[in-house]
């Protein structure tokens, strides 16, 4: 009986192994699509000016008058910049917010940190593998950024004083 039990213990371990190293993988491969994003960001600003394009509600124009739009991908806000003093959270994209919004209220009533399917369901978004992993990997970034914290493996909280419109 022991060694079925052993077999199951390494097995497990393997597993567990495995699934950090696609984490570690994906918080990888997502970092360098921050990066990529804001180097298309940074492009349009330059090509535009440094404006950003469709700012006031008009695209920029080329010195040659064609007209230039931001790139798509590079929405303002949809890059969690790294915390600081005196920043909110007004500054990070929509999603961002809604997920620190719960973390503060978690945090000013005194609650235990959440669990990503926890999240994932206070956000109204059906809780599958798929939305957790979403929700798991923005509270991934916004704890590589300072925003939040992870008080255990796989729960999460409010910075201290960080986030939550502070």
């Amino acid at each position: 009986m022991a060694s079925v039990l052993g077999r199951l213990e390494e097995r497990e371990r393997a597993a567990r192994k495995r699934v950090e190293e696609l984490q570690a993988e994906l918080e990888a491969a997502q970092s360098e699509w921050d990066e990529w994003l804001i180097a298309r960001r940074r492009v349009g600003e330059v090509w535009d000016g440094g404006e950003t394009a469709g700012q006031d509600g008009e695209a920029g124009m080329t010195p040659d008058g064609n007209e230039v739009t931001a790139p798509s991908a590079a929405r303002l806000g949809a890059v969690v910049p790294i915390w600081r003093e005196g920043l909110s959270a007004e500054v990070l994209a929509p999603e961002y917010q809604q997920v620190m919004g719960l973390l503060a209220e978690r945090r000013a009533t005194g609650g235990e940190p959440l669990n990503c399917r926890e999240i994932t369901g206070l956000l109204g978004l059906e809780v599958v593998p798929a939305k957790i992993e979403g929700v798991r990997g923005k509270l991934k970034r916004l704890v590589a950024r300072g925003w939040a914290h992870e008080s255990a493996p796989g729960r999460f909280a409010c910075g201290d004083g960080r986030g939550g419109g502070s």
